[in-house]
C-alpha cells in the first residue's frame, strides 16, 4: 500500500515536498513515479525513477522545478518541487511497478497507487 503526504496550499514561486511510503512490500523491486490530476483533468505524468534511483524522467512541464528520488532503506519516493505555479495545482498520486529496469511514464503500465494528496498553488 502506497500512502502519500505533504501536500498543501503554497503561494507561487514557494516549494513543497511530497513523500510516498509504502507499507508491506519493498518498494526495492519497483520503478516508481509520481502523476497528478487537475479537476476534470486527465492523470498526467510528472516524474518517473527506477528501481535503483539511477534513471530519471520528467515532464517538460517540471523540468528544472521538480525531482524525484528514492531512500530504499525508508522504503520512500519522494518529488521535491520547487519554483510552484499556480497550474501546478492538482491531486498528486504515486504508483509503483515490478519492474528489473528502466522507468515507466504511462499510468496503465503501474499496478499500485496512493490516494493521492492535494497540492494547491495559489498566485
Amino acid at each position: 500500500q502506497l500512502v502519500e503526504s505533504g501536500g498543501g496550499l503554497v503561494q507561487s514561486g514557494g516549494s513543497l515536498r511530497l513523500s510516498c511510503a509504502a507499507s508491506g512490500d519493498s518498494l526495492s523491486t519497483y520503478a516508481l513515479g509520481w502523476f497528478r490530476q487537475g479537476p476534470g483533468e486527465a492523470r498526467d505524468f510528472v516524474a518517473a525513477i527506477s528501481r535503483s534511483g539511477g534513471l530519471r524522467n520528467y515532464a517538460d512541464s517540471v523540468k528544472g522545478r521538480f525531482t524525484i528520488s528514492r531512500d530504499n532503506a525508508k522504503n520512500t519516493v519522494y518529488l521535491q518541487m520547487t519554483s510552484l505555479k499556480p497550474e501546478d495545482t492538482a491531486v498528486y498520486y504515486c504508483a509503483g511497478v515490478e519492474r528489473r529496469t528502466g522507468t515507466e511514464i504511462i499510468a496503465a503500465y503501474y499496478d499500485d497507487w496512493g490516494r493521492g494528496t492535494q497540492v494547491t498553488v495559489s498566485s
